[in-house]
């Protein structure tokens, strides 16, 4: 990855800081996207101090201008993009029956949409270099998880979106990872919304006993690495998938049972 040019999204914080770091450390040149601009301005400034070459750029990825404005800013500090990760994302909390819907699209806009902006508009170049576009996914993905409609449906879309890039795709030579973390010590969490958007605040997790961000990027670097089509991190996430693969019922209920423990759980 030396002098590989790296697009993260939503990369000021959480895994995608953690992304930055590790390939930056490894000799990449980084491009990070965020909608606050302080706190993009202090992930900046914090790569730099680690002799990171990177830039940021405003941006939100739901805005599809966002993602083409994003891409000519990455070619002209650059010249080129090699990787594209998208990772930005955002969670809710909330019963279907009990949710404003436009949280559900809020979530969809982010999470889904905005991974095919940013795909479409860096995609020629990666093309041309034979690079790589990674999704960060989730187990949620793999697995509906009640409480989080619109996070599963927009995993689920977008692994079905990166399975059909990844063979449409087959011949170019370009590389497609599909990157599900399972539970990792984030932000992602305490930024939830709840059922009427607003953000819920706080993690219903002991995040202590998670996988940290650190550890998450090293993963998918190595994938990126070897190529990897697809990950599932987390020895609890990888049960969840093969259960729900083979024990369907059976993960209907382990799945309730545990998500019934979360503190402000409504399910019974």
């Amino acid at each position: 990855m030396r002098d590989k040019v790296v697009i993260i999204t939503g990369g000021s914080s959480g895994i995608g800081f953690a992304l930055a770091q590790k390939f930056g450390q490894e000799g990449s040149k980084i491009v990070i996207t965020g909608r606050n601009s302080m706190e993009l301005e202090n992930a900046v400034n914090l790569l730099r101090s680690m002799s990171i070459e990177v830039i940021g750029v405003r941006a939100d990825v739901s805005v599809e201008s966002d993602n083409q404005h994003m891409a000519k800013e990455a070619i002209r500090a650059y010249g080129r993009i090699d990787v594209l990760i998208n990772n930005a994302g955002i969670t809710m909390r909330a019963l279907f029956s009990e949710v404003d819907l436009s949280v559900v699209k809020k979530v969809m806009d982010i999470n889904f949409y905005g991974v095919l902006y940013a795909t479409r508009y860096c995609l020629p170049e990666i093309t041309k270099r034979r690079g790589h576009i990674v999704g960060i996914s989730s187990i949620a993905g793999y697995r509906g998880l009640p409480g989080r409609t619109g996070y599963s449906a927009s995993k689920f879309a977008l692994n079905g979106f990166l399975e059909v890039l990844r063979t449409e795709l087959l011949k170019s030579g370009v590389h497609v990872l599909t990157a599900s973390p399972g539970f990792t010590a984030s932000n992602i969490r305490k930024r939830a919304l709840s059922r009427d958007g607003s953000a819920q605040g706080e993690s219903p997790r002991d995040e202590g006993e998670m996988m940290s961000a650190e550890e998450v990027a090293h993963h998918i670097y190595r994938a990126v690495i070897r190529r990897k089509r697809s990950i599932v991190l987390t020895t609890q996430g990888k049960f969840a998938v093969f259960l729900n693969k083979w024990w369907p019922s059976l993960a209907d209920k382990l799945i309730y049972r545990e998500l019934a423990k979360e503190p402000f759980s409504n399910l019974k």
